[in-house]
């Protein structure tokens, strides 16, 4: 297994490092960063393996062949299986006394900068109103870095690559509460009917439910990059999951919006408290080549991906 900063320990676990170092976690995630772009996350791949088998049309059927073939290039040679490796999003929740805090952000940039070159991953950073591209997927807010200080001494960072596909049908509005929330669900629907196709199906569908617009969009994006198959845990949230997961997999989309017997991978619902003015709706979507990965450090330099069985011990 992979230490920070380290040399690789006895297989099935990650070691201690008596000084973990910012250009070790820097290597660390840029290594994740290249699997996360040449494969799935476990529930990612675990799910299209379920679409697949439980697929009835036999153009569908083609496609998700496809699919698999193109997974299997991609992992062979180490390359990313989507051209569009998307900007990079780092959401981090890190102990406030967590050894390499006052540097992460400076880690973060090395991280993304080193991986665009090594892996590599198409630039995708484009200057505002110059249009001019950075070459190195660094600029303003590239890569974006969401913070989250909780106590203690260790951090959990997660990697998110999002494609221009994914989110480009993005949506968020500001309803009345006298509206409801079917008004939710219609909105979610009604955009997967009309831009979903547009993504790369089959999707993920995140959706954020808040007092503001803001808070509703951060929200969509933290429940797209649950994993597929988890529930929300209050009891309303995880009932508006099921009848939206129902209604989406009714249009039938299929891989690549082609028709099939399903649409979406998985539909996640985030809510918050909301203002009794308002009710704020956001949905993010993630396509078929959701990019996420999970690496959580623990405070004695401990080391470990979550996301991908078998990356510690390579």
């Amino acid at each position: 297994m992979d230490k920070i900063g380290g040399r690789r320990d006895k297989p099935g676990g990650v070691g201690k490092e008596a000084g973990m170092t910012a250009g070790g976690l820097v290597l660390l995630l840029e290594k994740l960063i290249g699997r996360m772009a040449a494969c799935p996350s476990d529930d990612v791949l675990s799910r299209l393996e379920e679409m697949q088998k439980q697929e009835t049309e036999e153009n569908a059927a083609a496609i998700y062949g496809c699919m698999f073939k193109n997974l299997e290039i991609s992992r062979s040679t180490g390359r990313p299986f989507c051209q569009d490796t998307g900007i990079l999003h780092f959401y981090v929740k890190a102990g406030a006394s967590f050894g390499l805090l006052g540097g992460l952000n400076e880690i973060l940039v090395n991280a993304a900068q080193s991986a665009s070159a090594s892996v590599p991953l198409r630039p995708n950073a484009i200057m505002p109103f110059t249009d001019k591209n950075t070459g190195n997927n660094i600029g303003p807010c590239s890569p974006y870095i969401h913070w989250e200080i909780t106590d203690g001494d260790a951090a959990e960072i997660t990697v998110y690559m999002a494609g221009g596909g994914s989110s480009l049908p993005g949506f968020a509005r500001v309803l009345t509460p006298s509206q409801g929330y079917g008004a939710i669900e219609d909105l979610v629907a009604d955009t997967v009917r009309t831009a979903g196709v547009n993504s790369c199906p089959p999707l993920i569908v995140g959706v954020g439910i808040g007092p503001s617009m803001d808070i509703a969009a951060e929200l969509s994006k933290k429940a797209l990059l649950r994993d597929c198959g988890s529930k929300n845990p209050e009891a309303n949230a995880r009932a508006m999951e099921e009848r939206l997961f129902e209604r989406l997999n009714n249009m039938k989309l299929g891989p690549g919006g082609t028709g099939g017997s399903e649409s979406v991978l998985a539909v996640n619902v985030e809510a918050a408290v909301h203002h009794p003015a308002t009710l704020a709706m956001a949905v993010s979507f993630g396509c078929w080549a959701t990019r996420k990965g999970i690496l959580v450090i623990d405070g004695d330099g401990t080391a470990k991906v979550l996301s991908h069985s078998g990356f510690n011990a390579d």
